[in-house]
């Protein structure tokens, strides 16, 4: 078997385009795939494998710009006002317990730093910072 420039960019091609189903690499492996295609295709006329090298860089760096442009950022969903959540654990004054919300394990504070909240206690989510919930016992609300 003959190894050409071509055949080459197109298994090295074949390779990233391969990788992006097993490792999670935002499509970058599949768009640095996709410009090795197109390198095999110059390949046929540019027989320098320094400027095809070249190109493959160009071609995957323009790739990946442009699709970071064209794909819609995604927003984080934020926490509704006043939602409930449950206690797993203790929350002492000024410390992070748990809680459970929406059906997942959250760390979470108390707004008020001098209230305990103890195990299974119905409290209320007034808010988020970074991923711990601000979270008000709900009897200090209905007092």
């Amino acid at each position: 078997m003959i190894w050409t420039p071509t055949l080459l960019w197109l298994l090295a091609g074949s390779l990233l385009c391969l990788a992006e189903l097993f490792l999670p690499t935002a499509f970058v492996a599949f768009l640095m795939g996709l410009s090795a295609f197109a390198v095999a295709g110059c390949s046929l006329v540019l027989p320098y494998v320094n400027l095809q090298i070249f190109l493959w860089m160009v071609l995957s760096t323009v790739f990946v710009l442009l699709s970071r442009r064209l794909i819609p950022k995604g927003t984080a969903r934020a926490i509704a006002d006043s939602q409930e959540a449950k206690t797993l654990t203790e929350i002492p004054p000024g410390e992070a317990g748990r809680v459970i919300y929406e059906g997942n394990s959250w760390q979470a504070r108390c707004e008020d730093t001098k209230a305990t909240i103890p195990p299974n206690q119905n409290v209320i989510v007034v808010g988020r910072k970074g991923t711990t919930l601000i979270v008000l016992p709900e009897n200090l609300l209905h007092s």
